[in-house]
């Protein structure tokens, strides 16, 4: 009877130890990324989430093969973020990827335990995303992008190419958390230049066309676009307004221009995403985010559409197209 018993133990113990064996291997981790835009393969995000993939295969995780990628989308709705945010705590993932400055807080809201990397703004230190850009503390890291800070570059090069402009409209987000700091920064730098900015706000497709519905009454000369993740995924339907009220206009990114757009003063967003593709790489194999500077780039790309230009009946200066990182013709 000891014997059976005995033998009957051991028996459990073999069939119980690949069991035990598998639960101690460490799943596929799972990285959720939340987005403010939309999943549609033609959306400004599918081409940049591939520049975060390439960064995170430096560290050599491949989707689908060693690690797992969940989407949330917002669908351009800031206020959505939170729920998703909490969504993806629920669902403990290993690590958040947040694409924007609104989606970065919803997920500091969310979580002081799950890293986050994010695309940030130069506001990461105002906003309270991290402690400074070069100790984040806490569980926060990513990469600042100078965008809003270039408002008045972005003014000069847009004066340069239309001089007899006095009368130019800025276009925000009025849900941004920025918002009223682009407003500040934009009133500044046109103070500067005696020039007047006028205020335009926009959070969704329809007041955007309602903004443009209003150009005429208010005599605007040229536009600013400022680099809201909204706004940035409504491009097609800005880039086709501005053409069809014949408006000279400056955006933030390159793909602006690449769609159309008159011209675009900014860093690189894919080079953008791909170090935060490496950031998330090195904290699943183990880094702390608290140890990670926030990065900032390092240059920043004039792109000028020749052929929009000319559209607009708009000279480009040789000066202009001498500092053009980007010409498109």
């Amino acid at each position: 009877m000891q014997r059976r018993q005995l033998m009957l133990l051991v028996g459990c113990a073999a069939a119980a130890w690949p069991l035990a064996a598998r639960a101690q291997l460490k799943a596929m981790p799972v990285i959720g990324v939340l987005s403010t835009g939309s999943r549609d393969p033609s959306s400004t995000f599918t081409p940049l989430m591939a520049a975060f993939r390439q960064g995170l295969g430096e560290s050599g995780y491949v989707e689908g093969q060693n690690v797992a990628i969940e989407y949330r989308w917002a669908d351009g709705h800031y206020d959505r973020l939170p729920a998703l945010a909490a969504d993806l705590v629920g669902r403990k993932v290993d690590l958040i990827m947040a694409s924007s400055p609104p989606a970065a807080l919803a997920a500091k809201s969310a979580t002081t335990t799950i890293p986050i990397v994010f695309r940030g703004g130069a506001e990461s230190v105002d906003l309270g995303l991290v402690a400074s850009l070069a100790r984040p503390g806490g569980n926060l890291t990513g990469v600042s992008l100078l965008v809003d800070q270039l408002a008045s570059k972005r003014l000069e090069v847009l004066s340069e190419l239309v001089p007899q402009a006095r009368v130019i409209a800025l276009l925000v987000n009025p849900t941004s958390p920025s918002a009223e700091r682009i407003i500040r920064e934009g009133q500044e730098a046109a103070r500067a230049k005696g020039e007047r900015v006028t205020i335009l706000k926009a959070g969704s497709a329809s007041e955007i066309e309602a903004a443009f519905a209003s150009f005429p009454s208010l005599h605007l000369d040229a536009l600013v676009v400022s680099a809201d993740p909204f706004l940035s995924s409504q491009r097609e339907q800005l880039v086709a307004l501005a053409a069809r009220h014949a408006v000279p206009t400056i955006y933030a990114w390159r793909e602006f221009a690449a769609s159309g757009g008159l011209m675009s003063y900014g860093p690189s967003l894919p080079a953008a995403y791909q170090m935060v593709g490496v950031y998330a790489g090195k904290i699943l194999k183990g880094a702390k985010p608290a140890d990670l500077p926030v990065q900032q780039p390092t240059k920043f790309e004039l792109v000028i559409n020749l052929k929009t230009a000319k559209t607009l009946g708009l000279k480009v200066p040789q000066s202009l197209l001498a500092r053009a990182d980007e010409v498109i013709e």
